[in-house]
């Protein structure tokens, strides 16, 4: 009599050949650290699973993965606690280690990258070299867009500019600027001026136009964008795709006007060295003693917007492809400009520039101004707190880098 056929098993993952490895998380003097914080904070369910986790369980890694995303959606952002942060990356590494395991290279990039997007710093090191090995491990190809070579520099739109737009005072342009120059000036006057003839050597200036370069070397790899007008109007939202699919919205906003979408202000040069390399800071980021606080990406088709605010820091704004207007208004005339009464947004202007309610806000129709074309290949200095508009006039990728004077007060 023939024994019972055994219940069948789905088939072990495709275990991909490798010479290398991904990191451990952590030392085990840190790991324990880590997890007797998580319990202090009463994350018990989140330490069992992690201990499974470690221990090559894959629905155990998932587990504590969403309880850590549970945490971090808790309540508003600046109140996770940072350990939270922390045991989000160590659940984020062993689930990107269970797919490199499996040859799932695509996956394990995306879950990485969503630890350096949401996690802590303590992984951060762990989490970036684990992204070195599987890219290069990688087997995957950028699919659905043939080769199309400097595309950015072929799709220059005309756009429609706010009223009275250059027909005040433009903003001075200064070639080659020296450092004393730039600091006697318009550092200490605290006045705009645009940087010409400074960013040609880098790589930047020709790579960022080939979309064959920029999938090759960030395709898989997941961003945070926003969808709609801008982050003021009500059916604005924020997205998180791969930059393959980013890139292929910028081509179908120019062909069929589509929502736009738009990387704004996203430390993306810390999560994707490779590009990382292809910029340098500028010289005038050291003018005052200073000392940089952020390097922030700005990528996206024409047509995209950044409504009148100000900022905390020193800024150059690079302009590295395609070319943008800029309208700027100095501190003195804040009040002119309506800012907006609750504390997360009181850095930014209630008035529309590209449609004023002169009825409701009429102190800022007759406001004198600077304003400019930044062309590709410029960088523009924005002093702290000059409120600025900005419109990309074609497919645009900027830099922004924002410092502080070591005496300035900190402002979050």
């Amino acid at each position: 009599m023939k024994s019972p056929p055994e219940a069948e098993q789905p088939p072990p993952p495709a275990v991909a050949t490798r010479t290398d490895h991904l990191p451990t998380p952590i030392l085990d003097a840190e790991r324990s650290n880590l997890i007797k914080r998580i319990s202090e904070e009463g994350g018990y369910a989140y330490v069992s699973m992690e201990a499974l986790a470690a221990g090559g369980d894959f629905r155990a890694a998932e587990a504590a993965r969403e309880m850590a995303w549970e945490q971090l959606h808790s309540g508003p952002w600046n109140s996770v606690l940072p350990v939270w942060r922390d045991a989000y990356s160590m659940a984020c590494l062993h689930v990107a280690i269970y797919h490199y395991e499996a040859g799932d290279f695509r996956e394990a990039l995306k879950v990485l990258d969503m630890g350096l997007i949401m996690g802590g710093t303590l992984l951060r090191q762990d989490l970036g070299s684990a992204v070195e090995i599987v890219s290069m491990r990688s087997c995957c190809v950028a699919k659905g867009c043939e080769k199309r070579g400097t595309f950015f520099s072929e799709v220059s739109q005309s756009q429609v500019l706010p009223n009275r737009s250059l027909s005040c005072k433009i903003v001075e342009k200064r070639s080659s600027l020296s450092i004393e120059g730039f600091l006697r000036d318009y550092f200490l006057s605290g006045s705009p001026v645009i940087i010409s003839d400074c960013m040609s050597h880098w790589p930047a200036s020709k790579k960022w136009k080939d979309m064959d370069y920029l999938k090759r070397v960030a395709g898989d790899r997941t961003i945070p964008v926003e969808v709609g007008k801008n982050y003021l109007c009500p059916k604005w939202k924020q997205e998180l795709i791969t930059f393959s699919q980013f890139l292929e919205r910028i081509l179908s906003n120019q062909c069929n006007n589509s929502s736009t979408t738009y990387l704004a202000q996203h430390p993306l040069f810390d999560q994707i060295q490779e590009l990382r390399g292809d910029i340098f800071v500028p010289d005038y980021c050291f003018a005052g003693g200073g000392e940089l606080r952020s390097l922030n990406a700005w990528f996206g088709p024409a047509g995209t917007v950044t409504p009148l605010h100000h900022d905390p820091h020193h800024n150059i704004l690079a302009q590295v492809v395609g070319k943008k207007y800029i309208r700027l208004y100095p501190a003195s005339v804040s009040d002119d400009l309506y800012p907006h009464s609750e504390s997360m947004l009181s850095n930014s202007s209630q008035v529309d520039l590209d449609n004023v309610n002169e009825k409701e806000f009429p102190r800022a129709q007759d406001l004198d101004f600077m304003d400019c074309i930044l062309e590709e290949g410029e960088m523009l200095y924005i002093p702290p707190k000059w409120w600025h508009y900005v419109k990309s006039l074609a497919t645009s990728f900027s830099v922004s880098f924002w410092w502080s004077e070591h005496d300035s007060s900190e402002i979050s």
